[in-house]
């Protein structure tokens, strides 16, 4: 016997049981489904090839923006390297904060300082833009 749990988009209705020669078994007594349900619900999520549809934001796109300082010593040194940041955008376009996700430390910095500066396009509500700085000798 094969147990599953009927979906809609999003929400779990109910568990049925399909017996070995296909018949359905959908009138399951509250207390068999209710402790087979979140086991059945559980394996059917992480196994069924589905996901759920999510509305995505296009990237909003940067109106005016100020490059990060690369210091001459950096340079000098040959201290390269991404900067990985997300920065929160208000609706008028003004970056509000900067999250860090990955970088040098000297280098985190100065891209940090240049994208608060940043203006974005406006848009209906505040987004996360992720950014990736490059410094180095391209």
């Amino acid at each position: 016997m094969a147990i599953g749990v009927l979906i809609r988009p999003g929400i779990a209705t109910g568990v049925i049981m399909v017996g070995r020669r296909g018949q359905r078994f959908e009138n399951i007594p509250q207390w068999l489904s209710s402790a087979i349900g979140p086991l059945a619900l559980g394996l059917a999520l992480s196994l069924a090839p589905f996901s759920f549809a999510q509305k995505t934001i296009p990237a909003r796109k940067v109106v005016s923006y100020v490059k990060p300082a690369y210091p001459p010593l950096l340079k000098d040194m040959h201290i390269e390297g991404q900067v990985r940041l997300t920065a929160v955008v208000l609706p008028n376009g003004n970056v509000v904060a900067v999250q860090v996700h990955g970088g040098n430390p000297i280098l985190v910095e100065n891209a940090v300082k240049a994208v608060k500066t940043w203006k974005y396009a406006p848009g209906p509500a505040q987004t996360e833009e992720d950014i990736v700085l490059d410094f180095g000798s391209k």
